[in-house]
């Protein structure tokens, strides 16, 4: 059951439930109600029904033969054909032939096996305002164009008039949409904590999406925020266990008044503490202020990273911090140019995050192509102006790292996903490379970081469990749930009296 079962329509099914189609048939409901985001409702049926048995059963084991795998993981190599084992939701063996006779096989000829990609930054709770920002910057400059910007647009207008239930029904649709892009976990930045309600609805809306996910406490506005003082009931109520498939981190935001509660409170639980940090914000000053005091330390994920001191960027690798990128974003909405080469230089854990989809897109093909050819493109201006001393060029296993093993570092869970390593969980993407886009294959992660897409993302897996399927994503009403989105999308624009014009600069 979920937030969308309705008692009063007792016909119309579940639309998280992996039998959903089956349920759908008695009531005529899925098959009429129309496409998908993998095709149609008859498509994912298709799909479901060639799913081998047994796979991600407890003491099951499901055999992934014959793919080209990229392990992320140089103790156990690559593989040009290779096998990988499992064992209920974690991986048992890597190698290149494996012997398994009583295993679920998915044959994996023709693909490129690696670990699912990580995604350090999301704000999920805005994806029914996709696209509504695609040309707005961070902050209002003066300029009439800029009017609509991020802060006053999203944050002050639209976030405003959020209800419980949208903040579930954005938060669900998202965590689908990036299964459907090979993403197997996110963190959350969910900024919409009004009410205790919101924050629930949050925390079950990444819950039911079924991926591993880690949820971003961070503010919310209004006389029933409970931010963030809130997070001890959510930790407790939801997070006793560090041991599951969504876990928590604390919001830290230094631009906010108090901000020195959230980190108490944060260091408190033992969470992890995360914020953005941008330059044409205004927290120079404050970030500075935090590195003086000693203030940085391991638990820190700074997002962004633009527009800081020399001095602090140097406290924050001293502390080991991590730092999330969202390049194309950063590119595009003014927040200052990507600090790739500093972080790199500086040696310090670099991630890929989307951001927003209110103005770019969540798949990581986008991010990893952004990030490579712009820290190619500033090494290769370097040496073109005669430069002795030019950054080593990034190389597409780069790109990769930084979009699975580096994006678990930072979320603290190095130790359970990022890689195709033993005794880590099954969270393995499966990429078509026989497609149009890629054939023939002639370098696995050059193909997979310059050429692919979502639409070759064939096969997903979340601690074993499939979530998509022979580029069908099962087990979810999606014609249903895009219907809930869009009621969501519609009651945001006319609460927040924001006129929807498709063609709108």
């Amino acid at each position: 059951m979920c937030r969308l079962c309705d008692p009063k329509r007792p016909r119309l099914p579940c639309p998280t439930r992996r039998d959903f189609l089956k349920a759908s048939a008695i009531g005529g409901v899925a098959a009429a109600s129309g496409a998908t985001i993998g095709g149609s409702a008859r498509a994912q049926e298709s799909a479901e029904g060639t799913i081998p048995a047994g796979i991600g059963e407890p003491g099951r084991q499901t055999l992934i033969r014959g793919g080209t795998i990229i392990s992320v993981d140089e103790s156990v190599g690559n593989f040009p054909a290779g096998d990988v084992l499992i064992e209920g939701g974690r991986i048992v063996e890597v190698a290149a032939s494996i012997d398994a006779p009583d295993a679920a096989v998915i044959e994996a000829a023709g693909k490129i096996v690696m670990p699912g990609f990580i995604d350090t930054h999301h704000h999920q709770f805005e994806t029914a305002l996709r696209s509504q920002l695609a040309h707005g910057i961070l902050i209002n400059d003066g300029r009439e164009v800029n009017a609509t910007n991020y802060y006053e647009t999203i944050l002050q207008t639209f976030s405003m008039v959020y209800r419980s239930e949208d903040v579930y029904i954005n938060e669900l649709f998202a965590g689908i949409a990036q299964l459907d892009a090979g993403v197997t976990t996110v963190m959350d930045v969910s900024q919409i904590h009004h009410s205790p309600e919101h924050s629930d609805a949050a925390i079950e809306g990444l819950q039911d999406a079924g991926r591993r996910a880690v949820f971003g406490y961070f503010e919310g506005h209004g006389e029933r925020s409970q931010y963030p003082q809130d997070a001890r009931r959510i930790r407790e109520r939801y997070f006793s266990s560090d041991d599951q498939l969504v876990t928590m981190v604390m919001g830290g935001e230094i631009y906010l008044p108090g901000y020195e509660t959230s980190w108490k409170i944060g260091r408190e639980l033992g969470l992890p503490i995360a914020l953005h940090v941008v330059g044409t914000f205004g927290m120079a000053d404050a970030f500075d202020q935090l590195a003086q005091g000693g203030e940085f330390g391991a638990d820190n994920i700074f997002i962004h990273m633009t527009g800081m001191s020399d001095m602090a960027w140097q406290a924050a690798a001293d502390a080991g911090a991590h730092v999330s990128l969202a390049v194309p974003i950063e590119m595009h909405m003014r927040h200052g140019t990507p600090p790739i080469q500093k972080a790199i230089d500086l040696g310090m854990s670099v991630s890929l995050s989307s951001d927003v989809e209110c103005t770019m897109t969540a798949d990581p093909f986008t991010q990893m192509r952004g990030l490579i050819t712009l820290q190619r493109m500033f090494a290769n201006e370097a040496a073109l102006s005669g430069a002795e001393d030019y950054p080593a060029l990034m190389q597409c296993p780069d790109a990769i790292r930084h979009a699975t093993i580096d994006g678990a570092r930072g979320l603290g869970l190095e130790a359970v996903t990022g890689s195709l390593t033993p005794g880590k969980a099954a969270d393995i993407v499966l990429l078509d490379a026989e497609a149009l886009n890629v054939a023939p294959l002639n370098n696995a992660p050059g193909a997979v970081v310059t050429l692919m897409e979502r639409s070759n993302v064939d096969t997903v897996l979340v601690a074993g469990q499939v979530k998509k399927w022979r580029g069908q994503m099962v087990g979810f009403d999606i014609a249903r749930l895009r219907e809930e989105l869009t009621s969501s999308r519609d009651y945001l624009f006319e609460t927040a009296g924001v006129e929807r014009d498709l063609f709108a600069i």
